[in-house]
């Protein structure tokens, strides 16, 4: 999940406790060429306002316009953006279709039940399916692994897999760590900066980014990481680099990754085996020299390298694959 998904959940939770009807959409098919992937979230509020992306702005505007012409009165619908059989006069630019669920969420008692265990499925470490029935509307929760689809459905019920949102863990302070921590914010992930120096941090300033006081080894070994958390050393200082590697192959994080030269890389895998107690399998989750080979130079070049990579890997794309 998108860390922009929690903010959807956070805005509806006060919405709804603030009384107000809520409506939550859900992309659950994408055909051809479409901005948004199954899974996807929006909320739209009995006032008109909304938050979160359906489309990328394609769809929204007709969405709030039928919603305040009020369309979506019933419990549970689905509507089709683009393609030959759309309900909706909006066709998508890049040429695909979507499929849309579209939940009324009136601010009762069961609701807000169902919307708080959504928020803190969103910020936990376990994954959940929301299981959906057509003809009703009712839901319930089951157990879910992150290796099920996001978005399974049939003529009946539509299961929706909700899961940690995106992480990104920037070991240390330097250069590179504003820039990585710019670009991972603008991909949909929450992250989280740990350096416990004093200095550092009062020098580094970017908005929605968690700044922790602590080594990051600390703060990765209190739990920090979960499946969809990636790592990365971008310091130079193994003390910082060193240490939040040895912890972070301890989890469950799907990218880790340190930065150096070809040298630096191989005295750091050196070190790491015979001093911090790695076994070779531990070493091989270890990507190092970190991030895609661009021939970058400049820290905005490492850092786009870095996310890149990250994002390679979250998709399930190989090297080779590029």
């Amino acid at each position: 999940m998108h860390h922009l998904d929690l903010q959807v959940i956070e805005r509806a939770l006060k919405w709804a406790n603030e009384g107000l009807t809520v409506w939550l959409c859900t992309v659950l098919k994408t055909f051809g060429s479409s901005p948004r992937e199954p899974g996807a979230m929006l909320v739209a509020c009995s006032m008109g306002e909304y938050i979160g992306s359906l489309s990328g702005g394609c769809v929204e505007e007709d969405f709030i316009g039928r919603l305040q012409s009020g369309n979506f009165d019933k419990p549970v619908q689905q509507i089709r953006y683009g393609g030959e059989d759309s309900a909706a006069s909006v066709r998508l630019p890049c040429g695909g279709s979507l499929d849309v669920l579209v939940e009324l969420l009136a601010p009762t008692a069961e609701n807000l039940t169902h919307l708080e265990v959504m928020h803190a499925t969103l910020l936990g470490r376990q994954s959940l399916s929301r299981a959906i029935s057509l003809p009703d509307g009712r839901k319930r929760f089951n157990p879910a692994t992150l290796a099920e689809p996001a978005v399974a459905f049939d003529t009946t019920s539509v299961n929706i897999r909700i899961g940690p949102a995106l992480r990104l863990i920037i070991a240390g302070i330097s250069s590179i760590s504003s820039h990585c921590a710019l670009f991972a914010r603008s991909l949909g992930f929450e992250v989280i900066v740990c350096d416990p120096n004093e200095g550092a941090r009062k020098n580094f300033d970017v908005p929605g980014v968690e700044v922790q006081a602590v080594l990051p080894s600390v703060f990765i070994a209190s739990g920090g990481c979960h499946a969809n958390t990636a790592v990365v050393a971008v310091t130079h200082d193994p003390r910082i680099d060193d240490l939040a590697m040895i912890e972070a192959v301890r989890t469950e994080a799907f990218y880790i990754g340190v930065m150096g030269s070809q040298q630096t890389s191989q005295q750091r895998a050196e070190r790491l085996l015979r001093s911090g107690g790695l076994t070779d399998a531990q070493l091989a989750r270890i990507t190092m020299p970190i991030g895609l080979n661009l021939g970058s130079k400049t820290p905005s070049e490492i850092a786009l390298a870095v996310m890149a990579d990250i994002v390679r890997l979250y998709r399930g794309k190989h090297r080779n694959e590029l």
